[in-house]
């Protein structure tokens, strides 16, 4: 008899759902992408840095603008109040810049957006120079000086975070060093023939202005390299979007819940007013000290202060990755005392270029310092907000400082500026001594 099959239902499908991956797995595929794509993230922050800071350092330092301000307006007064003006567009934006990246899981197109309005100011400034005369020129850079600082505050914000995102922590300190190293050699040449060629030789009708024009050629090609060589991670965990207000109610709490970052934010605020001398180091050379301002001009004062850029950096990056920042924060701050008293005592020209180059280290050592130190405190969650409290809070001390200064270079003299910046160091150093400790340190400790 033959047999009867019966016929067999199909097998019902059988689908395997993968589970979804663990934070701990999230964090070690993150850390897997940090490290795979080091070299091409590292070439191009290196260049970023490089090619960009280079450009920034001929607006920024504190030569070229304020120089140019007290050419066109003759008054200390408008001086500082182009200085405040740029540090009172820095006090908001870092807030606005963090609200609007830290939800987001790629921030490189904010960065290409609020870094190319950056430059545009840069631009401004030239065409400013080239297009106007008198009030109106001075007026019409003032509004630029005050973007200028808008955008760069938010800038800021986005480049750390970037940084922070793709940058392992021990590798932080050399990059720095070495792009700011490189970028200090080329801006410290490019400041000396600015200040000997281009300047003096009122190239194309305007030395500043043409300054200012490679300044925003070179911030440009800076910003156009990391677009094209970055690779960026996606954080395995990001806090949900949120209003601008909601967040300034955050910070009270976000600001105590960390006793050493809340000390780290006093010692910023009191360096950042320590700056209210800056303005004036070079204006005081040129109008106060005639044998100086012959000897060296503003080409050499500018080679002084960006020179010291190349030659400290890669003591500086190299100390931070060694030792953790706070070192490196604590002997720029004792640099910076020395070299303002060398710089009020001391005239001759040699020792006013020893000054100069001491002021320019010291700077180095500390922007550095305090741009990394931010990022150690705290979880990677808030760090965005994190570097907008300290820089809304180094912003609306500058907005301050400057206007002061102006005030009393003008009705007490230049000494008592720099007496004031000393005053503020000092406070800033026993502060940085007694109440903060390595946040490095204090991490692995508490682990």
């Amino acid at each position: 008899m033959d047999r009867v099959e019966t016929p067999q239902e199909p097998a019902p499908d059988v689908q395997f759902v993968a589970a979804e991956p663990t934070l701990a797995e999230k964090e070690e595929a993150y850390e897997r992408f940090v490290w795979d794509n080091l070299k091409r993230n590292y070439l191009g922050n290196y260049l970023h840095g490089m090619l960009g800071m280079t450009g920034f350092r001929l607006v920024n330092a504190p030569t070229f603008l304020p120089a140019y301000l007290h050419l066109i307006s003759g008054s200390n007064t408008i001086v500082g109040l182009g200085m405040a003006l740029q540090q009172v567009g820095s006090v908001v934006s870092p807030i606005i810049g963090a609200t609007h990246i830290e939800h987001r899981k790629k921030v490189m197109p904010a960065a290409v957006w609020m870094g190319g309005l950056a430059r545009v100011q840069i631009v401004g400034m030239a065409a400013a120079g080239w297009l106007l005369k008198g009030q109106s020129l001075v007026v019409a850079m003032l509004v630029l000086m005050f973007l200028f600082g808008l955008f760069m505050g938010a800038q800021r914000v986005v480049f750390g975070l970037l940084m922070a995102k793709v940058i392992p922590l021990s590798r932080r300190g050399r990059l720095q060093a070495w792009r700011n190293a490189t970028g200090g050699a080329i801006a410290a040449v490019l400041a000396w023939a600015a200040g000997k060629y281009l300047i003096q030789g009122n190239v194309l009708g305007n030395g500043y202005s043409t300054t200012f024009a490679l300044a925003a050629f070179l911030t440009t090609l800076g910003l156009w390299t990391l677009q094209v060589l970055l690779r960026e991670p996606e954080p395995p965990n990001l806090p949900a979007k949120s209003k601008m207000r909601d967040r300034l109610k955050d910070f009270p709490a976000l600001i105590m819940s960390d006793k050493g970052y809340a000390a780290f934010l006093a010692v910023q605020m009191l360096a950042t007013a320590a700056r209210v001398a800056a303005p004036f180091y070079a204006i005081y050379v040129t109008s106060s000290l005639p044998l100086a301002a012959q000897v060296l001009g503003l080409g050499a004062l500018s080679l002084a202060y960006l020179g010291a850029d190349t030659a400290s950096n890669l003591l500086w990056g190299y100390l931070g990755d060694k030792t953790g920042f706070r070192l490196v924060l604590l002997v720029s701050m004792i640099i910076w005392i020395a070299a303002t008293a060398l710089l009020m005592t001391l005239h001759a020209p040699a020792m006013v270029f020893l000054a100069f180059f001491g002021l320019g280290a010291a700077q180095s050592g500390y922007m550095m310092a305090a741009q990394t130190m931010i990022l150690e405190f705290g979880d990677r969650s808030e760090m965005p907000m994190r570097i907008a409290i300290s820089s809304t809070a180094e912003g609306i001390t500058a907005c301050i400082g400057p206007l002061v200064g102006g005030f009393l270079a003008d009705n007490l003299g230049y000494p008592t500026v720099f007496g004031v910046s000393i005053g503020f160091l000092v406070a800033a150093l026993a502060l940085l001594v007694l109440m903060v400790k390595e946040p490095r340190t204090a991490r692995m400790a508490a682990m």
